[in-house]
C-alpha cells in the first residue's frame, strides 16, 4: 500500500469472494479487534488474511500471552446461522453498505441485515426514548413517526419497549429500520417478536453483533451510535436525565447530526432528559414539520441530483492530472462532503483521486475535516 492509502480515511476495499468475507469475519471476531483496530490492521497489512497471520505476534509484542485468533469453526457456525435466518452481510466499502455510516469514526466493518437493504438509500430520522414511556409519549412518537413516513423519511430506532416500539409500528408501511443490540436473529424483548418479523417484511433489521448473540448491557451503547449514524437527526421523545437515549443524543452530536427533543412537564422524570437537551440547545419539537425544518441540506444527497457524474476521458494525456484537479475543485464547496461521495461524483477510481487530493491539500485549496469529510479551504475563491 502507498503512504497515501495508509493515511487515508477512505473505507477499505470490500471483500469480493467468499474466502475474503470469511477472513473479514474471522478478523473482526478475534479477541481485542474492534472497528478501529480492524481498519488499522487492514491498512497496515493489506488484507484480512495477512492481518490474521500477524495477529498472534502482535499480541505477544503487546504482552498478551496465549493469544489465539477466532477459530474457523466459529465463523462457519455464524455463516450457517445467517443462512438459516436469511441474513445478508453488508461490508464496509461495498455498494450496499449504508453511506451514512461511512462518515462516522467507528463505523462497523460488517453488519448483518434481514429485510431490504435498499431502504437505506432513503433519508432517515432516528427516534428514541423511554422504555417505560407515558401513553402521551407513545402517542407523540406514533404521530411524529407517521408524519415523517408520509414525507418519505424512514424512521430508525432500536426495537426496545416504549418509544422505539411506537415509532416502528407507525412506520411499518412507509419504512423503518431496527438496529438491534444482540444478534440480528435474536429478538429482544421477546414481546416484539411479531413486530420484528413485520419489520423484516417491509423494512430492515440490522446488527453488528455475531449471529445468535444475546444482548448484554455493554452492547446497547455500541448499538446507539449506529442508530444515530444512520440518520440525519435524532429525535428524543421522553427520556430520563440519565438514560440510553441521551447516550444516543451525545453520539449524534459527535457525528455531526442534529439533535431534537420533545418537551415535557418539569415534574415528569421521564421528560427530564428531553428538557435538559432543549436547555442545552437541542431543537424543540412539536410536530414533524419542526423536525423537517431543522434538518440540514445534506451535501451527499444534493450533489447526485444537481450535479451529474462527470465522466473523465480514459485516454492518457499530459493534461489529465490538471483536468482532474479542476473537476474535483468544481465538485467541492464550503460545505463538507464525504470522500467516498466525491469519488462517485467524479466517477474516477480511488487510486486516481487519492494523489490529486494530497496535491490539493498541500496547495491549501482543500481541507480535511473530522469524519473523512472534504471541503474547499476558506481562502480558496469559489468561481
Amino acid at each position: 500500500m502507498t503512504e497515501e492509502q495508509l493515511s487515508s480515511n477512505h473505507p477499505p476495499l470490500p471483500p469480493t469472494t467468499e474466502e475474503d468475507r470469511f477472513s473479514w469475519l474471522r478478523l473482526l471476531r478475534s479477541r481485542k479487534v474492534g472497528p478501529a483496530t480492524f481498519r488499522r490492521l487492514l491498512r497496515e497489512h493489506g488484507s484480512a488474511q495477512n492481518a490474521l497471520a500477524a495477529l498472534p505476534e502482535m499480541a505477544r509484542a503487546a504482552g498478551i500471552e496465549g493469544y489465539e485468533i477466532c477459530p474457523p469453526g466459529v465463523i462457519e457456525a455464524e455463516l450457517k446461522a445467517a443462512k438459516a435466518a436469511k441474513a445478508r452481510l453488508l461490508c464496509l466499502g461495498a455498494a450496499d453498505y449504508p453511506d451514512a455510516l461511512i462518515d462516522i469514526s467507528d463505523a462497523p466493518p460488517m453488519l448483518w441485515a434481514i429485510g431490504d437493504p435498499t431502504i437505506l438509500n432513503r433519508q432517515a430520522i432516528a427516534m428514541v426514548g423511554a422504555r417505560n414511556c407515558s401513553s402521551l409519549g407513545a402517542r407523540m412518537a406514533r404521530a411524529l413517526a407517521s408524519e415523517l413516513g408520509k414525507e418519505d423519511y424512514i424512521v430508525v430506532s432500536g426495537l426496545a419497549r416504549g418509544i422505539d416500539t411506537s415509532a416502528h409500528i407507525a412506520t411499518l408501511e412507509t419504512g423503518t429500520v431496527a438496529v438491534m443490540a444482540g444478534g440480528v436473529d435474536v429478538i429482544y424483548p421477546a414481546e416484539n417478536s411479531d413486530l420484528a418479523r413485520d419489520i423484516a417484511k417491509t423494512g430492515l433489521r440490522l446488527s453488528e453483533q455475531p449471529m445468535g448473540t444475546t444482548p448484554q448491557a455493554r452492547h446497547f451503547p455500541r448499538r446507539n451510535r449506529i442508530i444515530s449514524g444512520l440518520a440525519q437527526a435524532v429525535v428524543v421523545v421522553e427520556a430520563a436525565a440519565k438514560s440510553g437515549s441521551l447516550i444516543t443524543a451525545r453520539d449524534a452530536l459527535d457525528q455531526g447530526r442534529e439533535v431534537l427533543a420533545v418537551p415535557g412537564h418539569p415534574f415528569d422524570a421521564r421528560a427530564a432528559g428531553c428538557n435538559l437537551l432543549i436547555r442545552d440547545g437541542a431543537t424543540l419539537v412539536r410536530t414533524a414539520e419542526d423536525v423537517i425544518d431543522a434538518l440540514p441540506t445534506p451535501q451527499h444527497q444534493i450533489l447526485p441530483q444537481q450535479i451529474p457524474p462527470i465522466r473523465l476521458e480514459t485516454a492518457q494525456s499530459e493534461n489529465a492530472p490538471r483536468a482532474l484537479h479542476d473537476v474535483i475543485l468544481s465538485c467541492l464547496g464550503p460545505s463538507p462532503i464525504a470522500e467516498d461521495q466525491l469519488i462517485r461524483d467524479v466517477d474516477a477510481s480511488a487510486g486516481e483521486i487519492g494523489p490529486v487530493l494530497v496535491d490539493l491539500e498541500l496547495d491549501g485549496k482543500i481541507q480535511r475535516q473530522p469524519g473523512g469529510l472534504l471541503a474547499l479551504s476558506a481562502q480558496y475563491p469559489i468561481s
